[in-house]
């Protein structure tokens, strides 16, 4: 290990990105392994999905860590939330989904954040699942965040129609993972799947790091 490698784990060691404690190296410590409110189960389907899994419920410590993730640009977040969404998807949905990709953010939200969170979440579990997710949605219109409006139906209307597929031919006939990082009442999974339908996939599956239902 180089001089600079030493100095940068003295001053920045490896912390636990739910509980923030130092570790050994890995990015969540033995502790938060055993104790996180995991949800590991399908826990819904959507009017134009089939079924959604999440590992983990949204909060505590996961709902902080997702938080820094999603606005303090902790991107280094989405190695092991991807490793644990993958863990689920094996569990849950393995042998229904032939092409992977994820709900994505306007490019106004992306300028303001820097990065995609949904994509970067996609592009994790991909590699843990040995699959290259690809780009098949982009939304068209700014919305309000879905985080402010209460409420289903109003949910809903907030992002009816602000999805089109980038290309048709990419998800024709294709069975497809939709990823994104939280899963609240499912309208923006909901909505992206619709547009993935209409463009002639032959069904959706999604997967998120956090469920924020019922028992959350």
């Amino acid at each position: 290990m180089s001089l600079f490698s030493r100095l940068a784990a003295l001053l920045f060691p490896p912390r636990c990105i739910f509980c923030r404690r130092v570790t050994d190296g890995e990015d969540i410590c033995p502790a938060c392994r055993d104790t996180l409110p995991r949800c590991g189960a399908v826990k819904c389907r959507g009017e134009f999905y089939s079924g959604c899994c999440a590992p983990l419920y949204y909060r505590g410590s996961v709902r902080s860590a997702l938080l820094r993730y999603k606005f303090r640009g902790r991107t280094g977040y989405a190695r092991e939330l991807g490793r644990l969404v993958a863990q689920c998807v094996r569990e849950e949905l393995a042998g229904e989904f032939d092409l992977i990709t994820w709900a994505p953010v306007s490019r106004k939200r992306l300028r303001e954040r820097g990065f995609d969170q949904a994509k970067l979440l996609a592009q994790r579990t991909g590699e843990a699942l040995g699959a290259e997710p690809v780009e098949t949605l982009r939304k068209i219109r700014e919305t309000p965040r879905n985080s402010t409006i209460k409420g289903r139906a109003e949910r809903a209307a907030n992002v009816l129609g602000v999805y089109e597929a980038v290309d048709p031919a990419l998800v024709r006939g294709r069975r497809v993972l939709l990823i994104d990082d939280i899963v609240t009442t499912g309208a923006t999974l909901s909505e992206c799947a619709r547009t993935l339908l209409m463009a002639g996939a032959e069904d959706v599956v999604c997967a998120a790091a956090a469920f924020a239902g019922k028992n959350s």
